[in-house]
């Protein structure tokens, strides 16, 4: 007769249980440490080296199966096994949903099962069992993905960073959403400051709240310092290549080039199985390509096209911007001077206008910003990026432009064997610029959407 403890269970099924929980255990942290123990190059075999390990550790279970089919905790174990993979285990649900059944009170098993949800994508289901495992016990895992949850619930925050909540009660209740998401991450975090997984959707969910929520730059900040100590508390978050992708996407909308070509590069090398991150490295490569040989050459506008063009550049151009009762983006109310873009410095120009001719505009693969090259009565071209524009909003070559306090920053980026060296004027809405002499109607702005990887788990 085997020896029983004081709960009732036999010592020795508790030293099976023990002894599969290690093995699974050691499963994630094969998957979770891989590239501790293998070069980037090998990162194309990871998922097929995880799939084996856990077909071993699947047939260690199974020799334990008759004796433990019945119990929750083993359940547990095997639909765990199964949820090491990225993919949706049907086997795993069912595993996953006997435990709960049998002991309702198993946080780890709802929390697994709602994971095998997400990844079935009935969102639902997965909202309501990581509810419930909150309503057994306060925990990290539960916290962090029912903030995942709420972003990409219908109306609650979409697939994307951004995707404006415009106008109605929709915007509104994407913007609750995001907000109750953002505080669901907080509270995880705090229940364990060392997890880098928490910190890493914390980052995720300020991506969503800087593009739902007026794009302030404190959230854009925090973003980035969440994904800084998700890396810094937890060793295998260097290795999370949707957190390298996410990160980058946000660099890119912050215009640091260079530090979104690293993110898209080291995401792509660590999942080569992935295609948007090279993708998306191989549009900003284009673009800045691009860049470079329009304001170099102008547009390719002929000289004499461009002489006639300047020729009726004059400060009416200016329009409402020469007025005494002008009100400028930052509140300061006076007419504006113009400047020539050789005058402007780097940065904020306060007081000032810059004014000149499109000579041309760049319609690019994958944009976050409607681009176009402006030149001035001196000749000198510059690059103008303006964001949150209607898909309908653009302007014309000949146009002539005018950006009030003009925020002029200076590139310069390395990649690979390439670099770029270039200004930029950064223009955050259409509703900046004078186009023509008029101000934009309201319709040409719209909120920024841009795309990012919600969930690495």
């Amino acid at each position: 007769m085997a020896e029983v403890e004081k709960d009732g269970e036999p010592a020795t099924d508790k030293d099976d249980l023990r002894i599969m929980k290690e093995l699974v255990d050691e499963l994630y942290a094969f998957r979770d440490h891989y590239f501790e123990n293998h070069s980037v190059e090998d990162a194309g075999r990871k998922q097929n080296d995880v799939a084996q390990e856990m077909e071993k550790t699947i047939k260690k279970l199974e020799d334990k199966e008759e004796t433990h089919k019945h119990k929750a905790e083993f359940l547990l174990l095997r639909g765990r096994c199964l949820n090491v993979a990225q993919s949706f285990s049907s086997t795993a649900e069912e595993c996953l949903s006997r435990a709960v059944k049998l002991e309702p009170g198993l946080v780890e098993a709802w929390n697994i099962l709602g994971e095998q949800y997400w990844k079935k994508g009935d969102l639902t289901a997965a909202k309501t069992c990581f509810t419930g495992a909150l309503q057994q016990s306060k925990n990290k895992v539960s916290l962090r993905s029912l903030s995942m949850v709420l972003r990409q619930l219908p109306g609650g925050g979409g697939g994307g960073g951004g995707g404006g909540g415009g106008g109605g009660g929709g915007g509104d209740e994407h913007g609750k959403s995001v907000l109750e998401s953002v505080d669901m991450a907080r509270q995880a975090v705090q229940l364990d400051v060392t997890d880098g997984t928490s910190w890493y959707i914390l980052g995720n969910a300020y991506i969503s709240l800087f593009f739902t929520c007026g794009q302030n730059p404190q959230m854009s900040q925090q973003a980035l310092s969440a994904y800084a100590q998700s890396e810094k508390v937890d060793s295998t978050a260097s290795s999370n290549p949707d957190l390298h992708f996410n990160r980058a996407t946000l660099f890119q909308y912050e215009e640091m080039f260079g530090s979104a070509l690293g993110g898209y590069s080291r995401a792509a090398a660590l999942d080569p199985g992935w295609e948007e991150p090279p993708e998306r490295e191989r549009q900003l490569l284009e673009y800045l390509r691009k860049i470079i040989e329009l304001t170099g050459n102008k547009g390719k506008v002929k000289a004499r096209r461009l002489r006639t063009m300047l020729s009726n550049l004059n400060t009416s151009a200016l329009g409402p911007c020469s007025s005494p009762q002008f009100r400028s983006p930052t509140g300061r109310v006076g007419s504006l001077e113009p400047r020539t873009l050789s005058a402007l410095t780097h940065g904020h120009n306060a007081g000032v206008a810059a004014l000149g001719k499109v000579v041309f505009s760049l319609a690019s693969e994958g944009r976050m910003a409607f681009t176009f090259g402006m030149v001035d009565s001196e000749e000198k071209c510059c690059v103008v990026m303006v964001y949150n524009t209607a898909d309908s909003w653009g302007v014309l070559i000949g146009d002539s432009v005018v950006i009030p306090e003009p925020q002029v920053k200076r590139h310069s980026v390395a990649h690979q064997d390439e670099s770029f060296d270039f200004r930029s004027i950064r223009v955050d809405s259409p509703l900046l610029l004078i186009v023509n002499g008029k101000k934009q109607n309201v319709q040409s702005q719209t909120a920024a959407s841009v795309s990012y990887k919600p969930q690495s788990e």
